[in-house]
């Protein structure tokens, strides 16, 4: 038996006005995903604890089968990782994002006005990054480029005790009250102060004014976290795998848990991205011997953030007809004998433009067992009218797997 998770992060919405009060799921074309839901096994289930934040850190550890209460030290541990950042007992990383700020003076008068520093092109960001890391960098603070706009800080020796908030949770909002608090707040304050006095005039912000671009204004540090430890996926499940994701922190929790990385050239994060490339990659892999496959798509998340409907919808589409459609077409090709698993890690509504916590809906279709679910379709209601409703998020890989039986999801 194969195993694939199809993941879409942030898939999940709220009822949208414009869209005669459906949501992006319940607008998008999307016959396979459609079909699957049809016909296998459909619920809710409840990726982000109580309690903790909804964030694609809690609720992805989650889905990989790790209760993120017991696991979870932070989002930036699992993005160092990734980068080949080994993080050393004292340290406590950051994530840093590029972001776009408004000219407002003074600096806590200014307003988020993107988290992403408008999808700033990675080699953009290294030419920025490296002057934040000659200009704020020295013993012990070190800052590492990324993949566009998402990028890290280490701090040797900082203190573990923060009040940080996401830029994507702030957006049109001003951002004095979101600056870090805590023992040394004072010192990432001061970090993205004089971040925004050195970026201002950098040829890459001056080339992206002039072409009609948002400028990487600022830094803005949230996210810390010390080194992450995960019990290994082979270990625990039996299982070799690997993973296809566009961003760090997929990949790290990835590697954290023993799984190949597979690289794949063209990964934007958005609907521009190599969806043919991720499929071919995972379907190599499989034949070559692989048992589980976690392929993770970004763009539904950066739409939802950015309030974009359309595109949010679009990009449901997209991994419809260039992900499921040519990832079942082939293993059924191969009378290949398979699972896949289907959902989002958490919702992103374009209403709030950041994440909550609200259970998602998910389908696990198992080839050569199709079932008769009794819903229509795949979205947020229909999985609601199931009735199954898994309370545990990280209990979802044990059902997916056959570890457990659906009957005790049920208990």
């Amino acid at each position: 038996m194969k195993y694939i998770v199809v993941l879409g992060d942030g898939m999940a919405d709220y009822p949208v006005e414009a869209l005669g009060g459906r949501t992006p799921l319940q607008a998008a074309r999307k016959p396979v995903l459609d079909g699957l839901a049809q016909r296998g096994t459909v619920g809710l289930v409840q990726t982000v604890p109580e309690g903790m934040a909804p964030g694609s850190d809690t609720a992805n550890l989650a889905v990989f089968g790790y209760d993120p209460r017991i696991y979870y030290n932070g989002r930036s541990p699992f993005e160092a990782a990734s980068m080949g950042i080994e993080l050393k007992e004292g340290d406590v990383a950051f994530r840093c994002n590029l972001v776009t700020l408004s000219a407002d003076e003074p600096f806590a008068e200014k307003v988020m006005l993107d988290h992403s520093a408008g999808q700033i092109t990675s080699a953009e960001a290294w030419e920025l990054i490296a002057l934040v890391n000659e200009t704020l960098g020295g013993p012990g603070i070190s800052f590492y480029p990324g993949i566009s706009y998402r990028h890290l800080m280490v701090w040797q020796g900082a203190a573990k005790d923060w009040q940080l908030t996401p830029p994507h949770d702030i957006l049109g909002q001003k951002v004095g009250p979101y600056l870090p608090g805590g023992q040394q707040g004072a010192v990432l304050q001061e970090m993205m102060k004089k971040s925004a006095e050195v970026l201002l005039e950098h040829q890459v912000n001056a080339r992206r004014r002039s072409t009609g671009l948002e400028a990487a204004s600022a830094i803005w540090l949230w996210g810390h976290g010390q080194r992450a430890q995960l019990p290994g996926f082979a270990a625990k499940y039996g299982l070799q795998g690997a993973v296809i994701a566009e961003v760090d922190l997929i990949k790290g929790l990835g590697r954290c848990a023993g799984l190949e990385l597979l690289e794949v050239s063209g990964l934007t994060g958005d609907n521009s991205t190599n969806f043919s490339g991720m499929v071919k990659a995972a379907l190599t892999a499989l034949r070559e011997g692989a048992d589980f496959i976690f392929l993770h798509l970004e763009a539904p998340d950066e739409y939802g953030h950015r309030q974009e409907t359309e595109n949010k919808i679009r990009a449901i589409e997209l991994i419809d007809e260039q992900v499921l459609r040519v990832l079942k077409e082939e293993l059924d090709a191969r009378k290949e004998m398979y699972r896949l698993l289907v959902l989002p890690d958490h919702a992103t509504p374009l209403s709030l433009r950041t994440h909550t916590d609200d259970p998602v809906p998910f389908v696990i279709y198992q080839s050569g067992r199709e079932l008769d679910s009794g819903v229509a379709g795949f979205d947020e209601f229909s999985a609601r009218e199931s009735k199954l409703f898994i309370h545990e998020g990280h209990r979802l890989m044990d059902l997916f797997l056959g570890t457990c039986a659906l009957r005790e999801m049920k208990e």
